[in-house]
């Protein structure tokens, strides 16, 4: 079942004007967002997806809409572990919380590109060689192994080759200049600590696509489906880094359920031409590696925010 060309525009029409809105209301707020306002923008996103969800369902049956369901919660998952990384990248480089969120904002416009030109890329591979799919699930099989006994990024980005190969092509200065990405010094225009952030920023989620992509191919091979579901979970990243930012370090084990959740994934790709899941019974397992790993992480780590509490 093809999707029509105006549910495409209409599609994008929608996202730029709830972007719009978003930026335009965050400006007049001329502050950074507080958790209770992170919590509501987030909320506002999902329910916005669910709503767009509920138009697939309307518009291309319960089958697309559920793949959609599925796939939205994979990327909206995995998002979590950008969040941890883009913690740390913020923490490095000492940004201030009113500046991530222009670095945030522009993260978000590059993220759209490049996931938008992957999926065309996989898509078009799929669909030429179908084994590629085999290699798609075997990869993240190896990725799940690494997310499972690796340790989290270094917490030091100064000699990684992004930041050599920025100091070999710019000049940089290491004052802040409140928000802006460049500045004039005694003459001569240098990029700001909060660019050389925006630029580590767009090569980690790179990095990440490169994982969740081929995720959302073990769930449809729909490139509308694939490509919506990765969006608004793109959408909602600004206000959920802002919402869960304080919270990463209850999130123990989120790393541990997110590698069980590619494993799952890789070997539904890889054996789906011989023993298809059902999409119910599919995102009823991805629900409950979510559930249980969150669950356990705050239970684990209740007491010791009880303990500091009381101090």
């Amino acid at each position: 079942m093809r999707t029509s060309i105006w549910f495409w525009i209409a599609f994008h029409i929608g996202v730029f004007i709830a972007v719009g809105i978003d930026l335009f209301t965050f400006k007049r707020r001329g502050r950074e967002l507080s958790m209770r306002a992170a919590l509501q923008r987030s909320a506002i996103w999902v329910l916005v997806s669910l709503a767009f969800n509920a138009l697939v369902w309307r518009i291309k049956g319960p089958h697309h809409a559920l793949d959609f369901l599925t796939g939205y919660l994979i990327e909206y998952s995995l998002s979590m572990d950008n969040i941890f990384v883009f913690v740390l990248i913020f923490a490095h480089f000492r940004v201030p919380p009113r500046a991530q969120h222009r670095v945030l904002v522009w993260g978000i416009v590059g993220a759209l590109i490049m996931r938008g030109a992957m999926i065309l890329c996989g898509i078009a591979l799929v669909q030429h060689f179908q084994f590629v799919l085999y290699l798609f699930g075997l990869f993240l099989l190896i990725m799940a192994a690494r997310m499972f006994f690796g340790k989290h990024p270094a917490r030091d980005f100064t000699e990684t080759w992004v930041m050599r190969m920025c100091r070999r092509l710019f000049r940089i200065t290491p004052e802040f200049y409140g928000e802006h990405f460049k500045a004039r010094v005694d003459g001569r225009w240098m990029l700001t600590p909060l660019a050389l952030t925006m630029i580590v920023i767009e090569v980690t989620d790179l990095i990440f696509a490169v994982d969740s992509i081929p995720a959302i191919f073990a769930i449809t091979r729909d490139s509308f489906i694939v490509y919506t579901s990765n969006i608004c979970a793109i959408l909602g990243l600004r206000s959920l880094y802002f919402l869960l930012a304080g919270l990463m370090d209850r999130f123990i084990y989120l790393r541990t359920g997110l590698a069980i959740l590619l494993a799952f994934v890789g070997i539904k790709m890889m054996i789906a031409d011989y023993l298809p899941l059902p999409r119910g019974l599919s995102l009823g397992i991805i629900v409950l590696i979510l559930a249980v790993t969150i669950g356990i992480s705050m239970l684990k780590t209740q007491k010791q925010v009880v303990a500091e509490d009381r101090k």
